[in-house]
């Protein structure tokens, strides 16, 4: 049986992308992915996400902090 959610789509080396990569534009531009606040990832829940990279990460940032689950990043922004 196929999983579903987060735990599908999560792949080890797209946490580190999430404490590594800034945000390309708009107002949060050069913001941490990890550092986002989460009303700016729910108004991209509720408007669409963008295509491509940016708009996977951002979803997966959006589960992650939607789920209470930020803190399993804090070990990868020590390194």
């Amino acid at each position: 049986m196929p999983s579903s959610g987060l735990a599908a789509s999560l792949n080890p080396e797209d946490l580190q992308w999430l404490v590594t990569l800034q945000m390309p534009y708009g107002k949060y531009k050069g913001r941490l992915f990890a550092d986002l606040p989460g009303t700016y990832l729910n108004w991209f829940a509720r408007s669409g996400f963008p295509k491509g990279e940016t708009g996977r990460l951002l979803a997966l940032m959006h589960e992650i902090d939607h789920n209470g689950l930020s803190a399993l990043l804090e070990p990868l922004r020590m390194r």
